[in-house]
This record gives structure tokens, sequence and C-alpha cells, in this order.
């Protein structure tokens, strides 16, 4: 088994592990419990992967997480840790805080890792973007006039613009760019929280998904291009000013173009080999919830490898029992 592989199994005991724990407090109202236990769940199950992994994309900076924050040092701290394979890593172990705290819809805990360089260090600002699936991939373009990338998506899936669902974060910075796609004539999926779990779905086929659109996280988008990338889909973003302070953060962390540059899959994504794993925290389009019964669980998950000569996509269907331990129902 090549590391890749042997990561993904790895990074599948630590999705499933963060959106076990907080599925448990799905609906008790504390988002900030929820996202707290997805945390520590997901750094303690890294304590016992043998990798050398430093955190690029995290819960913030050190002063604001007190774990899993952008720069920390996480994997097994032992004598031989010199020796482990270095890796950079993304994570989001709560994807959807307030989704889980209500016990809304397509909640999902998110693993990613690349090489050393492999994961664009993005900053926690906002990020408009434009996702599609593979059938889209060079039709895109994200300075474009929104009903002009509408037609494009539309050729490339050889459909009418009537036909395409197009997912929008529900906020108000959206009204004008809402307005325009309902002007183009596509139908639009509005959704509270959790546009990377959107992003996704936008690129699997059969999901009833064609597009995302709109402003969201950075870090997320991040994450969304590692997926895309192992999904063969399309993805541009460009970093947006929101906040007073955000010019000079993006200059502060060395990033070149400032919000005019155009960032493809392979700038936010350029690693030659990477490995994505996340699990459904409450029920979604994308993934089932974590399900509890009487002595365990059943979680659903969707592993994601890249490597210079292969892609993977594989979804795991895994149930726990307390006497015999994780036994994998489904696995294609």
């Amino acid at each position: 088994m090549n590391f890749v592989d042997e990561l993904s199994v790895h990074f599948l005991r630590v999705s499933e592990s963060a959106a076990v724990v907080a599925a448990k407090t799905m609906g008790q109202g504390d988002r900030k419990l929820s996202d707290l236990k997805a945390v520590e769940a997901m750094r303690h199950e890294l304590e016992n992967i043998e990798l050398a992994g430093t955190v690029v994309i995290g819960e913030g900076e050190r002063d604001e997480a007190p774990m899993l924050y952008i720069g920390e040092e996480v994997g097994k701290m032992d004598e031989r840790r010199s020796v482990y394979p270095r890796v950079d890593i993304a994570v989001d172990p709560l994807e959807g805080t307030n989704l889980c705290a209500t016990g809304s819809e397509n909640a999902i805990s998110v693993i990613a890792a690349s090489e050393p360089g492999g994961l664009l260090k993005a900053p926690d600002i906002y990020m408009n973007k434009i996702i599609v699936g593979p059938s889209n991939r060079g039709n895109i373009d994200i300075n474009a006039p929104v009903e002009d990338n509408l037609k494009a998506i539309a050729r490339g899936l050889n459909r009418d613009i009537e036909d395409l669902v197009v997912i929008v974060l529900s906020r108000d910075r959206h009204v004008e760019l809402i307005s325009k796609i309902r002007a183009a004539g596509a139908r639009i999926k509005l959704i509270t929280d959790g546009d990377l779990s959107a992003g996704i779905t936008a690129a699997l086929r059969g999901t009833g998904v064609h597009a995302v659109m709109g402003i969201g996280g950075a870090p997320e988008g991040v994450l969304a291009a590692a997926a895309i990338k192992c999904l063969n889909g399309d993805m541009q973003a460009k970093l947006f000013p929101f906040k007073k302070g955000d010019e000079e953060r993006i200059k502060q962390m060395g990033i070149q173009g400032g919000f005019d540059k155009v960032y493809m899959v392979e700038d936010l994504a350029p690693g030659k080999n990477i490995v994505f794993s996340a699990t459904g925290v409450t029920q979604g389009n994308l993934l089932k919830g974590i399900r509890f019964f009487g002595g365990g669980y059943r979680a659903n998950s969707v592993i994601m490898t890249y490597t210079p000569t292969n892609k993977t996509t594989k979804f795991v269907e895994n149930i726990f029992i307390d006497s015999l331990g994780t036994i994998p129902v489904t696995l294609f």
C-alpha cells in the first residue's frame, strides 16, 4: 500500500471520529460546543498517525484557536517523527457549526492533506468562487458576466439554462448575484451554510446540482479545490475584501496579486498527491449523517485521492458496534 492509500485509511478514521462526537451534540443549540468536540476528536486521532503534519488550513490563528490552529504540528510526536512523511494538512472539523447546532442538513467533518506546499495557505477571509463538474472543465470565467457563465455551463452539459440548478449561500451580499441568476433563467438552491459540501456536490454527477456561485470562506475554498482536483471538476476563485485590514493581511502572508488575482484549481491545490476525507454529521445531499443505535452508530464518508497517475473517489459506509468494532458494509 502506498502512502496516499495508507493515509486515506487513516483520514477516514479521523473525519469519522470528529463527525461522531459532533453528531452527539446535534440540535443542542451550542455551535461552539459542537465545533470544540469535533476539533478535540480530530486532533486526538491525528496524534496516532505516523506523519509529520503541519496545519495550513485550520480553526484560525494560534491566539484564536487552542487546537488545530494554523501552523500547529500534528501527527505522532515520538522519537521517530523526523523520519515520518511530511505533509500539509487542511481541516474543517465541523463545516456547518450552525447546521449541527440546529439539526439542519449538510454538516460534515473534513480533512485533506498534500505534500508541503501542496495546499494554498489561504488567509481566513472571504473568497468569491465558481465551481462546476468535469463536463465544464475550462468553460468558466469568474470575471465574465453571470449569464455568460451559465450559458457556458449549460452548453457543457448539453442542456438549457432553465435546466440548471445553482447553489448560492443565502446572504445579503448575494442579492445582486441571485437576481442575475434568476434573470438568466437558471434555478437556485439557497443554503444557509456549508458551501464546501455544496461545492463537492456540484462536481459529482447525479446530484442535481450543476454549479456553485458566490462568496464564502477562503479556507473552505482551498478544501473544496482539493476535492475538485480529485473529482476532475473545475473551479475559479478570487479573494474578496470584506472587512478593514483584509488587504494588509494578505500582504503579510506573502500572497501576490491582491484581490484581482484569479485562482485556478492548480493554484489552490497544486499538490502532486492529495488525500481528502469527509464524513456526514447531519443528513445531507452529499452524505448521510451519523445514525446512532443501541451500542453503536452508522457513518457515511467519501474518500478521494489524487496522484500523478490516478484519481479515486470511494463512498464508504461503516457500522460500528461496541462488541465488534467497525464493520465496513459498503465500498464503491
